[in-house]
């Protein structure tokens, strides 16, 4: 299930931090990553777990935690601490899939990778490629949203970020855990839960029926919660 959360950030936000981020000192991004897949990631990262990665990943997940949209969809326990990188003209990351379990730098607290999020930074036109592609059961799905927008997609997905070959991409990118472990049992929650939203708007929050379907949907969360 991939999720598009427009505006998950205002555009005063995304001016303020990609403020920030135009005076950071980068960091080359391979060094995250152990092994053969070295090669396959060119681009530059913030270093993790430090200034000014911290504050702004802060401010990041706070306006995440009241967008209706990424709980419904998320259902997150933990969020691991948002990482920022940088892709310049020729810079990409090849296919891969992220790490089942991230240790966050500062806290050495484990997160297991449910679901993996982007949120980007740079206005379309002003950079050529750097699209997100994720594999899923119907191919590979081609991703290149708004400043401020997010696209949130199961983190075992076979993903990558095509060579940018125009301009500057920036994004912010981390992983959630979820209540809900089983992508099946969490998409159908998500499918429930945007159903009796539709309901509640187009049949006012007093008609007969939507206490049974929000019933069935908190009973469902019930036995699905992993603990």
């Amino acid at each position: 299930m991939m999720v598009v959360i427009e505006n998950a950030l205002s555009a005063g936000d995304v001016a303020e931090i990609r403020a920030e981020l135009d005076r950071a000192a980068w960091e080359d991004g391979a060094g995250t990553v152990r092994g053969a897949g070295r090669a396959r990631k060119v681009n530059h990262q913030l270093k993790d777990g430090a200034e000014p990665a911290l504050s702004l990943g802060e401010r990041i997940i706070q306006q995440l935690w009241v967008n209706p949209l990424f709980i419904s969809a998320a259902l997150p326990r933990k969020i691991y601490p948002p990482r920022f990188n940088r892709y310049g003209e020729g810079e990409t990351y090849g296919a891969h899939v992220d790490a089942a379990l991230m240790r966050a730098a500062r806290s050495g607290e484990m997160v297991r990778t449910d679901l993996s999020i982007t949120v980007f930074l740079t206005d379309p036109a002003d950079y050529d490629g750097g699209e997100l592609e994720v594999e899923g059961n119907f191919g590979a799905q081609a991703v290149k949203l708004a400043a401020g927008d997010a696209v949130l997609y199961p983190a075992n997905s076979l993903h990558r970020v095509t060579p940018v070959t125009r301009g500057t991409r920036f994004a912010s990118f981390f992983w959630i855990e979820s209540l809900v472990q089983d992508l099946g049992e969490r998409t159908l929650l998500f499918e429930l839960d945007q159903t009796i939203q539709r309901l509640t708007a187009e049949l006012g929050p007093d008609h007969d029926e939507l206490p049974n379907l929000q019933a069935v949907y908190h009973n469902l969360l019930r036995r699905w919660v992993a603990t």
